[in-house]
């Protein structure tokens, strides 16, 4: 009986690694540092090679407008949700790695916050945790560029990781996470031409391209799924053949998109007789994240306390401690 042949792939490439926080040692006041990617194969694939960096959940925590949210996670988050700071608290008991904190009450239509007052917001929320911070902007171009510039200066030194950079919209993220020193999130519209163009359009301004980490935006769950799975896949093969521009990790807005479907955040409704109607949009989330996980995500983020164990413990298993490797 002949042998069966060796099918491992041989890769020539390798993803970048980016740490984010910093520790009193290094100039900050984290208590801990995240450090992504370095993958020189894919996914959970440890018999062809380095799997990197385990990958790394945040939650997301916003300035303001908790009360918004679908009543499944107002329940999980309690009272917390109306001080971003007692939030990211109640978020941390939930073991994340880090908190991406979302500026959404500086969009001009959910309370026009202004530059001071997002500032003050990092602020708290730097003091009342220590883990590392993602800093999102409210995704208006003009109120990012006034908003930003004050959340990165507030943050001075902490190595967060800040976004988002876009094609159109990259100068001033740019600039500011150089003066600050910070690490930044190059954001593309599910095209890997244009990821790789806007690596190419911070990197002429100055932003070493190993700090940057790729956001090629997200779908959901039975939202686009399978074509976001295609891309982020796409980008990791070229990266794993050796395309510098596309090396970098990547992060993927879970919650944010799984809790837009209907089927997560719609009340029962007639003809559903299933008792655990409340939980589908925590599996939409979770399936949704280990979806995007096993396409190369490095980063995840994430919302409900119950889909966030679920992953941890699905990449457990996929990810035994002794396989880490970078």
């Amino acid at each position: 009986m002949s042998s069966l042949p060796d099918v491992k792939e041989k890769w020539t490439g390798k993803v970048n690694t980016v740490v984010i926080g910093a520790t009193p040692e290094e100039g900050g006041t984290r208590t801990s540092t995240v450090t992504i990617g370095g993958a020189e194969t894919l996914p959970f694939l440890s018999f062809e090679g380095a799997v990197g960096r385990r990958p790394a959940i945040a939650a997301e925590v916003w300035d303001s407008g908790g009360e918004a949210w679908p009543e499944v996670l107002r329940q999980a988050y309690g009272e917390a949700l109306s001080s971003p700071g007692e939030w990211a608290k109640k978020a941390v008991e939930f073991g994340v790695d880090l908190i991406c904190l979302r500026l959404m009450g500086a969009h001009p239509d959910s309370g026009d916050r202004s530059p001071q007052q997002c500032a003050q917001t990092v602020k708290e929320v730097l003091a009342a945790v220590g883990v590392p911070l993602i800093i999102w902007g409210c995704g208006v171009d003009e109120k990012d560029n006034q908003i930003l510039p004050a959340a990165s200066a507030a943050a001075k030194g902490e190595n967060c990781l800040m976004g988002t950079a876009r094609e159109k919209n990259y100068r001033t993220i740019v600039a500011v996470c150089l003066a600050d020193k910070h690490k930044l999130i190059a954001e593309s519209p599910l095209d890997i031409n244009i990821a790789k163009q806007v690596n190419i359009l911070c990197s002429d301004a100055g932003f070493p391209v190993g700090d940057i980490v790729i956001f090629p935006t997200t779908g959901a769950l039975g939202y686009g799924i399978e074509y976001v799975y295609s891309i982020q896949e796409r980008g990791r093969l070229a990266a794993l053949r050796g395309d510098k521009l596309l090396g970098q990790p990547v992060i993927c807005d879970v919650g944010f998109e799984a809790w837009r479907a209907k089927e997560a955040k719609a009340p029962p409704f007639e003809g559903v007789t299933d008792e655990t109607r409340p939980y589908w949009g925590v599996m939409w989330e979770a399936a949704t994240a280990l979806v995007l996980l096993q396409a190369g995500a490095e980063l995840v983020v994430m919302r409900h306390p119950d889909a966030i164990q679920y992953v941890r413990k699905a990449v457990d298993r996929f990810m035994p401690a002794d396989e880490e490797k970078s």
